[in-house]
């Protein structure tokens, strides 16, 4: 043990992850703290080709913001669609109508629109180039173990590397190693559900219309990407989805076109397809002696309202503006103070978040008559009062509540 701490590394920030959350964290906090704050980033896929990666994600305005404080959002400008529109149905599956019971102007404020969607594979790199240009240290090798004891957690890479460290993040994904090597339990359940992803063109122009189907076996949500293209997000009862995804690509096709229908004209997959089982789980803590736990680490929640990536950049913004006020002051950016009050700023909302998209699921994804009609006069009521849809697209934009500086567009 002694000689490790001889010969380990000195950082401020070691950051276990280089999902858009570890990333985005690590750019932010450079640009918050300068040359001198040393910051970085481990992960073995590091460096990894992202061409051919179709996937797409929804960032909602203030993410936008987030990234366009950093510096992020001109390098994805051109390619980000904005959704300029949202239509909401209810239906079952051979219903010969989808009648729309809501539906949304896509914009917080005048010429801003409350989401974009954009593709995985442009938003990694443009962190990844930012990461580097900002000077972050990036290693493509996993974080193997760590021991936090005093002032640094002493962190050990696979590749026999280590760093001593005021501050170790856990943003290495819903199976998070730091957070389990950490002890920290979560709570949550899985649904009988997986979501099918995939990509596909259409003959038709979307116009920047993005759609949500709500069918008995869960959401089927169409997400509009540049050129006639939209991102898909398929939610099935996890062995039906298994059988839908193993089908020939006729029968495949036809399954789609059953959902899609054919409003946009013809269409076509061009992306891979995907199955990814769906529940909810939430870190019984966000932090424990000099580790904090951002993104999917800390939280995973059901797609069904597309915030999982967004309601990990909060955590990002949070922990960054709580840290680089701590450095500022001269104050020790991995002490409990300062977890705690990242803690106290994200834990409430994430709950309410995964209430919020628990009981929207369980409340949709069902064959029962009577709670399809409760929800459909709910909607109605919500198409019908001009306020309340409002505040529904502000918190779907990221823009109620305590909302962080970078959230603002503002730097730190």
């Amino acid at each position: 043990m002694t000689k490790t701490k001889q010969t380990s590394e000195r950082v401020d920030v070691l950051i276990g992850g280089a999902g858009f959350a570890g990333l985005a964290l690590a750019i932010a906090l450079r640009q918050g703290l300068g040359d001198s704050f040393a910051v970085t980033v481990a992960d073995p896929a590091l460096g990894k080709s992202h061409a051919g990666d179709l996937r797409a994600s929804a960032i909602a305005a203030a993410a936008r913001r987030l990234f366009e404080a950093i510096g992020v959002w001109d390098a994805l400008a051109d390619g980000a669609q904005p959704i300029l529109d949202m239509v909401v149905t209810d239906s079952k599956l051979h219903d010969a109508m989808r009648p729309r019971f809501l539906t949304f102007g896509g914009e917080v404020e005048p010429g801003e629109p409350f989401a974009h969607m954009v593709e995985n594979g442009p938003l990694s790199d443009a962190l990844t180039q930012k990461a580097k240009a900002e000077g972050v240290e990036l290693r493509q090798v996993a974080v193997s173990d760590f021991e936090a004891g005093g002032e640094r957690v002493t962190v050990r890479l696979a590749d026999g590397g280590s760093f001593a460290a005021r501050l170790l993040v856990a943003a290495d994904g819903a199976r998070s190693a730091i957070r389990e090597r950490a002890g920290i339990q979560s709570v949550g359940w899985t649904y009988e559900q997986s979501a099918i992803v995939t990509t596909v063109a259409h003959e038709r122009d979307h116009n920047g219309r993005a759609e949500e189907h709500f069918l008995p076996a869960g959401p089927f949500a169409i997400l509009p990407l540049k050129g006639r293209r939209a991102s898909l997000v398929w939610t099935e009862e996890a062995r039906e989805a298994a059988r839908i995804v193993a089908l020939p690509d006729k029968e495949f096709h036809a399954e789609l076109e059953r959902r899609f229908g054919l409003r946009l004209g013809e269409i076509e997959v061009i992306g891979p397809r995907l199955a990814y089982p769906l529940g909810l789980s939430v870190a019984r803590s966000f932090v424990a002696d000099r580790i904090a736990l951002v993104g999917d680490a800390a939280h995973v929640i059901h797609p069904i309202a597309g915030q999982g990536l967004n309601l990990g950049l909060r955590d990002v913004a949070a922990l960054a503006e709580a840290i680089v006020d701590a450095a500022r002051l001269g104050l020790d950016p991995g002490s409990a103070q300062v977890l705690d009050r990242y803690q106290r700023w994200r834990r409430f909302d994430t709950m309410a978040m995964g209430v919020a998209t628990d009981s929207l699921n369980r409340l949709f994804s069902n064959q029962s008559d009577v709670l399809r009609l409760a929800r459909d006069v709910g909607l109605g009521l919500v198409e019908r009062v001009p306020a309340l849809k409002g505040l529904f697209i502000r918190e779907a934009a990221g823009l109620t509540g305590e909302v962080p500086k970078l959230l603002r567009g503002e730097a730190l």
